[in-house]
């Protein structure tokens, strides 16, 4: 069934759907881990500010003061262990305001990159988001494809490459798509458009570094975050990315398709 086939949720039931599905209410997220993020990204670790360079003093007290305005966590500071919150009607507040800029770029015809360090769970959001705004007339390019550069992981050094799927740029190796926090590859998708004489994308649609380093080099930036990446709802509190997303990034990807409908057609890119 194509998604202009699904029913539309309302508000009501996106939000029951939300709350069902652990992607927004009481999430699979561990408090203890949004915890020690927090305090990372006070710290300025880089793979915690997802290629921001953020101006404001974010001790630890303002970036928990952060997420539970923007995000919904529990507002407690004695709950350190167990699950963690997000407000659902936050979640569709954003994908409302989301869904407008979408609109924006449709009408403007306007050249698009998407992009994801989540392609195990969002990446069915992403390429349904990219075929309906190529369906109205956006370019949706694909730069920088097989860059690569070396990743440390576990098991040692690793080499990984941008890689396109359907125009959603990923991080992957020989056999398989990877998780990423790093802000390079869209540095280098950037660098290329730059170097080849070209503008730089109208609107970049991602999460993770991908989304960071797009708004911190003054891409028009919207996207995705869960409540244990505090550093792009840090972005948008300073004007570095226009709209962030809360939700749990990383269910079973068929539970996002009643969030992307309600998207999709609250943007006018389907009927």
């Amino acid at each position: 069934m194509s998604l202009a086939d699904q029913p539309v949720p309302t508000r009501d039931e996106l939000r029951e759907h939300l709350v069902r599905t652990l992607i927004a209410g009481v999430v699979a997220t561990p408090r203890q881990g949004n915890l020690l993020h927090y305090r990372r990204m006070a710290a300025r670790k880089p793979d915690y500010l997802f290629g921001l360079e953020l101006e404001r003093d974010w001790g630890f007290e303002q970036i928990f003061a952060l997420m539970v305005d923007r995000c919904g966590i529990d507002p407690d500071p004695a709950h350190l262990y167990g699950d963690d919150t997000i407000d659902p009607d936050r979640t569709i507040d954003a994908l409302e305001a989301l869904a407008g800029r979408l609109a924006q770029a449709a009408e403007r015809r306007e050249t698009v990159v998407l992009a994801t360090g989540h392609p195990d769970g969002l990446l069915p959001v992403y390429l349904a988001v990219g075929r309906a705004l190529r369906a109205r007339g956006c370019r949706v390019p694909t730069p920088a494809s097989g860059w690569a550069y070396d990743v440390r992981t576990a098991r040692g050094v690793e080499r990984r490459e941008i890689r396109y799927v359907e125009g959603v740029a990923t991080l992957a190796t020989r056999a398989d798509l990877h998780h990423t926090h790093d802000a390079d590859p869209m540095r280098a998708i950037l660098r290329e458009l730059s170097d080849g004489g070209g503008p730089w994308p109208d609107l970049v649609i991602a999460d993770h570094g991908w989304a960071g380093a797009a708004g911190q080099a003054g891409v028009d930036t919207v996207g995705f975050a869960d409540c244990n990446d505090p550093a792009l709802f840090a972005g948008e509190a300073e004007g570095k990315i226009r709209t962030v997303v809360p939700l749990d990034d990383n269910v079973l990807p068929d539970h996002y398709t009643p969030l992307t409908v309600y998207l999709l057609t609250h943007s006018s890119l389907i009927d």
